[in-house]
């Protein structure tokens, strides 16, 4: 085997495992990104860090950097109902942070031992006497062949790791549409949609740096088409969005069932959203990205015998926390659920 470890991704799930693996291991990482700037691909997220990654970080004794953070800080959440005209503020400690930045930053905390290659595709996984054959074009458009003991899948929703390893092991899938705009609000916002006549997951806004960012899960089929009609709605009930500055656009999974949280086996293992460890109820991917690396990087550390198993295990209380998830997201997305939660502190829809 030329590497230990083959890492596919390195999001916040394939940076965390990259940094925490013994360095005694010969580790590869493979990654989509450039190293630095702003090219390469970026992921349509709001980028606001739970409170479940945040305690992630302090295990982990991390802290985020003051370039990272972005202007304002909010810790109100309007939750918005177009479909019962009904609006709340929910308190929440969120933290703000520029998503595109926060992943090249736990990239850079990557140890000189591992092998990262950025602005690297991966093309094929494929079965080899004791381990796997990793095949990927580098950033000058030319293609490798390495082989590994071990492969980590850490590359998201689409992950080629679980499609050409795991095909029968599918997830729902939404495209997540994400605009930014000129921020032409008085006051600064987040903001939760839920429209069922555009998308049966929900919207989001946010005020960051003086850009106002709109953006959705929605069905493939009609993304494009019910984006521009959410907006179309919400611009009747205030929203301010103007020509956008730019289009982010990307896959997110959206687990519906307890199966859909996939591990993985034979020495392949899933981490991150490529594992399907994502919140249905709010697509907050990060938390359980990092807490899926962690709990991999000690099984692999420690040396045991069948990992796989070990991981799965060790997993389990994710996959319930996850899969509450999926329960909460399936209240609130029906109105009249959604109703009765909100009935308390209610508002009517006022122009923003």
């Amino acid at each position: 085997m030329d590497y230990d470890i083959a890492i596919i991704g390195l999001g916040p799930a394939g940076s965390t495992l990259a940094r925490l693996l013994s360095p005694s291991f010969k580790i590869i990482a493979l990654d989509k990104k450039h190293q630095a700037g702003d090219e390469g691909f970026q992921k349509p997220c709001g980028g606001l860090l739970a409170n479940d990654a945040q305690k992630a970080f302090v295990r982990q004794k991390l802290n985020l950097p003051l370039d990272i953070l972005t202007d304002p800080q909010i810790f109100s959440v309007k939750t918005i109902d177009l479909q019962t005209k009904l609006i709340r503020n929910y308190q929440r400690s969120y933290v703000s942070f520029d998503r595109h930045k926060f992943d090249l930053w736990l990239k850079s905390l990557i140890p000189n031992s591992v092998n990262v290659l950025h602005d690297t595709l991966c093309k094929e996984i494929r079965r080899v006497i004791d381990g796997y054959q990793v095949t990927y074009i580098d950033e000058n458009k030319i293609e490798h062949k390495i082989t590994a003991r071990y492969v980590v899948g850490a590359d998201g929703a689409n992950s080629v790791v679980r499609r050409m390893r795991y095909p029968n092991h599918s997830i729902r899938q939404y495209v997540a549409i994400q605009q930014w705009f000129t921020d032409n609000h008085k006051i600064p916002f987040y903001s939760c949609i839920f429209d069922n006549k555009t998308t049966n997951c929900y919207a989001w806004s946010i005020s960051k740096n003086k850009h106002f960012i709109f953006g959705g899960a929605f069905p493939k089929k009609t993304a494009n088409q019910h984006f521009e009609l959410l907006k179309e709605k919400l611009a009747q009930q205030g929203f301010i969005f103007g020509e956008p500055l730019k289009t982010e656009k990307c896959l997110v999974v959206y687990p519906n069932r307890f199966r859909d949280f996939y591990t993985g086996n034979e020495n392949i293992f899933l981490i991150g959203e490529a594992a399907g460890f994502i919140s249905a109820s709010s697509l907050e991917g990060i938390s359980y990205a990092l807490d899926s690396a962690e709990i991999l990087s000690k099984i692999l550390n420690s040396g045991v015998a069948k990992p796989n198993k070990h991981y799965y295990q060790k997993t389990m209380p994710l996959r319930f926390k996850l899969y509450s998830k999926i329960i909460k997201a399936k209240i609130l997305t029906t109105p009249i659920w959604r109703k009765l939660i909100m009935k308390s502190k209610i508002q009517h829809i006022k122009t923003i």
